[in-house]
């Protein structure tokens, strides 16, 4: 790509200027903390854009994506997972509201420090000449990624956008940098003044899903929303969480805030373990589930008996849950996932304490097991245990982070098990078997089915054959 546009002549409207190639944003700064970024984005200097178009799709024959050209970026398509953006330096105004409310006009003689100044923090207006390395700073990125400080360039222009703020905290939490004085009062000045509300819920997803996935420690963001206002102003679900207390004997490490915070820390820890299999959707499932695991506790909780308890949080926790995630746009999978978590993420431990006390025998504990998984289907198991894993490890203990999680072991040891077994999962009864005993078709098979299943759960029946007597004695 580099060769290419350097084989160019310079423009006829301006020779002066021979072509030149820059590095930008995310790739120069994640290269200079040495990180492995994916993401290259390039800047063409000196060349007219329909020329530079041309060029682009004679060196890379069917790999070019025009989508973006009214941004003045366009793509080309290396191999699997790797693209390069590749723009024209621009001006852009505000002219409008939203992320489209902007007069954009592509400029190839623009300076490339003319050109970094409508980025939005220091950390991100660095280039680098494509062929020499040569550092173009003029903001003082590199120094204050040295810093760990995350600055605003400009702050006049940086109000134009309000993503810029949500930008802040997945910054803040990937890259462990400290905001620095200005720059919070000037994106507080912007929270409460509303300047956020003109944002799309696709654009804010795309942005808490990056603090989600990319953050070794996605609480530094969530700390950073609340001391913006972001978590009292727009999210009132989780402002509830703050001041809600819980019983010291449990949670040594506070109110339900903290340790929904620390729940997050830790299922992100667990989703990047070396043996962890999960696809993106479900990373996302575990770390929101961990988000909303205890969204029930506020309006539950209370001092009985001398004891802060929060009984009944879980189903209490499914209408603040639904309601936040419906301010998001991660679908419907995701919105299941974290319900399934939320409704029934203590279940591991009490079912395993049950059995250790000799309450559940070896037989009814599996029963107990099976109808868990077919409560939570279609989610997947291992998201559901991993979310459990992070709200049992979430908290003050001094060998919460690395000691043994025995309850997990068993469940899991347990599912694997079922799964072996093919028809452990099943009905025992199908409808053709109660076509067989004279069940006439209609709503009394799926009640008939329904009584099986509950009292194979409850242990009393185990094969097809004591199923049969059983549906016999019920119809006697």
């Amino acid at each position: 790509m580099v060769a290419c546009v350097r084989e160019l002549a310079p423009e006829p409207g301006y020779r002066e200027n021979a072509p030149r190639v820059f590095l930008v944003g995310g790739f120069v700064r994640d290269e200079l903390i040495g990180r492995v970024s994916k993401d290259v984005d390039l800047e063409v200097y000196g060349i007219a854009p329909e020329r530079l178009e041309t060029a682009l799709a004679d060196a890379f024959p069917g790999k070019m994506n025009v989508v973006g050209r009214a941004f003045g970026i366009l793509k080309i398509f290396v191999e699997e997972g790797i693209d390069l953006d590749i723009a024209i330096p621009r001006r852009e105004s505000k002219s409008g509201a939203g992320h489209k409310g902007f007069a954009i006009s592509g400029d190839p003689l623009m300076a490339p420090q003319d050109a970094l100044r409508r980025r939005d923090f220091t950390v991100n207006a660095i280039a680098a000449d494509a062929v020499t390395g040569e550092l173009v700073d003029p903001f003082g990125g590199a120094e204050d990624l040295r810093a760990r400080i995350l600055r605003v360039v400009d702050p006049r222009t940086f109000p134009d956008d309000p993503l810029r703020v949500y930008r802040a905290l997945q910054l803040a939490a990937r890259l462990e940098l400290t905001v620095e004085p200005e720059t919070i009062e000037l994106m507080r000045g912007m929270v409460s003044r509303g300047d956020l509300a003109e944002l799309s819920n696709e654009r804010i997803t795309e942005e808490i899903k990056k603090l989600l996935l990319k953050s070794a420690r996605p609480s530094v963001g969530f700390v950073l929303a609340r001391e913006l206002g972001i978590i009292e102003r727009d999210y009132p679900e989780l402002h509830a969480l703050i001041g809600t207390e819980q019983e010291k004997e449990w949670h040594p490490e506070g109110d339900v805030w903290i340790h929904s915070l620390m729940v997050i820390d830790q299922a992100a820890k667990i989703i990047r373990r070396p043996d962890a299999a999960f696809s993106e959707a479900e990373k996302i499932q575990v770390i929101l589930g961990s988000l909303c695991h205890d969204l029930g506790k506020p309006p539950t909780t209370k001092v009985i008996g001398g004891r802060i308890r929060s009984r009944g949080h879980e189903e209490a926790g499914v209408a603040p849950t639904t309601s936040l995630l419906g301010r998001w746009t991660f679908g419907a999978d995701a919105l299941h996932a974290c319900l399934a978590v939320v409704q029934d993420h203590l279940k591991p431990t009490m079912l395993y304490l049950s059995r250790e006390k000799g309450e559940l025998s070896d037989e009814q504990y599996v029963n107990a097991v099976r109808r868990l998984l077919k409560r939570i289907a279609p989610m997947s198991w291992q998201v559901f245990l991993a979310a459990a894993e992070a709200d049992s490890r979430g908290r003050a203990f001094p060998d919460a982070d690395t000691g043994p999680y025995p309850q997990g072991r068993l469940f899991r040891e347990t599912v694997e098990k079922l799964q072996q077994d093919g028809e452990a999962m099943k009905s025992l009864l199908q409808g053709r078997d109660l076509l067989e005993l004279g069940v006439a078709p209609g709503p009394d098979m799926g009640k008939i089915i329904e009584a099986v299943e509950e009292a194979r759960d409850r242990g009393e029946i185990k094969t097809k054959e004591e199923a049969i007597e059983l549906v016999k004695r019920l119809r006697s």
